[in-house]
């Protein structure tokens, strides 16, 4: 099974589907090869700038898969399985921390651990997580941003006390609705009240910023009971709220019930459903005090800060731990293989759990100047503050207009473009209805090259 098709921007002047890609990050997964020969990680990270980078870890582990997913995680650890994970994950920080050398002083300027489940695993395997960020990555977990991703089941009290302890700055619990039967159809099967539970823990717990995630597009989902997800959030006042809409992936247990193609009229009546329901999450969060960060993402106005967090995702490198993370310097983006399928999910992981040597990258995509580009626009665009195009042209030497007239054209002809009185200093925004189809403008700006990897991609 091959991966889905992207619109191509310059097919007939319909506008394209709203719902393509997420795109949080590009090049897209699916458009890395194995990497052959393999380079050292020495080599790679040699003369790559070390004074703000970002630590991921990757726990692939959950209790439920839910029907929707498509991330590379397994349900349950059988035996052993958890500590022989981390056992891996601590050799390999060994082995990168040796490959950044000490030449030049590392520091990290935020850590996320996501998943998967990294609450998955028991307190003290996190603790353990923790140390293994701290004592051999050299990472501040107190210092810096510190990002969790949480379900309410495993949202346990001792688990909480042990990230509040750490320094966890963010807690992310993926609730998806707060209507049972929502959450039965996306299946995601939970009781409301085992919800409404872990959140009182979230909060006793004192971790500063509690986000929830929501989702819209639940088959069975209406205008009212997507409201009543909505207050039931807002009750909590969380500092952030995420809105994400539902995708049917290939090899999701959504996507086996759905085998066999929609009729088109079908597909497009689910798109303004979706729309829909987004523009009245949108309103309402925004009706009461939350501003709109992205497409998804909405915090609330009053929000106190996590601490200092000088990233910039456009610019700086990821250091990514775990079968499933990713690595970024500046010329290539490197990982594991990548599946979504649970038999080679779990191969890939065992096969993880034995592997010795992590000192080479082994499968990844090189990031040329062209691609560069198109990630450093769209890794701005597609936040609500928008592209400084004056600090786009002092990284390259030309400005988004020279180097993309065709799409930007495109964008501001179909109303998603806001463009700026000054063409060289201003910033490139886009406009309410453009953050709204975010997820159709971002693979209008995927290069050539990169579409024809993801196509050519075998599912598996």
């Amino acid at each position: 099974m091959t991966a889905p098709a992207l619109t191509d921007p310059s097919a007939g002047t319909r506008p394209p589907r709203p719902y393509q890609h997420y795109v949080y990050a590009y090049p897209h997964k699916t458009a890395y090869r194995p990497l052959e020969p393999a380079p050292r990680l020495a080599d790679l990270w040699t003369g790559e700038g070390r004074q703000a980078l970002s630590l991921y870890a990757h726990i692939p582990f959950c209790e439920v898969r839910c029907g929707f997913c498509n991330l590379f995680t397994r349900i349950g650890a059988p035996g052993d399985l958890t500590r022989r994970y981390l056992d891996a994950l601590e050799r390999q920080a060994v082995a990168v921390r040796e490959a950044l050398g000490d030449g030049e002083p590392v520091r990290f300027a935020n850590a996320a651990f996501g998943g998967g489940t990294p609450t998955f695993l028991e307190a003290g395997e996190l603790a353990r997580l923790c140390d293994i960020a701290e004592r051999h990555m050299g990472a501040d977990l107190r210092a810096i941003p510190l990002s969790v991703e949480a379900s309410p089941a495993t949202a346990t009290a001792d688990r909480l006390a042990v990230l509040a302890e750490r320094g966890t700055t963010r807690l992310s619990l993926g609730v998806q609705s707060f209507v049972e039967a929502e959450a039965r159809a996306a299946v995601r099967p939970q009781r409301r009240a085992d919800v409404e539970a872990a959140l009182a823990r979230v909060r006793e717990a004192g971790i500063p910023v509690l986000n929830i995630d929501l989702i819209y597009g639940i088959d069975g989902q209406t205008a009212a009971s997507w409201r009543l997800s909505l207050d039931a959030a807002l009750a909590w006042r969380p500092e952030e709220i995420y809105l994400y809409p539902l995708y049917v992936r290939p090899l999701t247990g959504l996507g086996r019930r759905r085998a066999g193609a929609a009729p088109e009229a079908a597909d497009r009546e689910w798109d303004e459903q979706r729309l829909r329901r987004y523009r009245e999450g949108r309103d309402h969060l925004l009706a009461h005090g939350y501003e709109q960060v992205s497409m998804r993402m909405f915090r609330r106005a009053d929000a106190p800060p996590q601490g200092p967090d000088d990233y910039a995702c456009q610019t700086d490198g990821m250091i990514g731990l775990g079968c499933g993370a990713r690595s970024y310097t500046s010329t290539l983006h490197y990982s594991f293989d990548y599946a979504v399928g649970m038999s080679e999910v779990r191969s890939l992981i065992d096969a993880y759990t034995v592997t010795e040597d992590f000192s080479r990258a082994v499968h990844g995509r090189a990031v040329d100047g062209d691609e560069a580009r198109r990630r450093h626009l769209l890794q701005s665009l597609l936040q609500a503050e928008g592209l400084p195009v004056a600090d786009y042209r002092r990284r390259f030497g030309s400005g988004p207009y020279d180097d993309f007239p065709a799409e930007l054209a495109t964008l501001a002809g179909r109303g998603w473009l806001a463009e700026p009185d000054d063409r060289d200093s201003g910033r490139l925004r886009l406009t309410a209805e453009g953050l709204a189809h975010s997820d159709a403008i971002g693979p209008d700006f995927f290069s050539p090259a990169v579409r024809a990897a993801m196509a050519a991609y075998e599912a598996k």
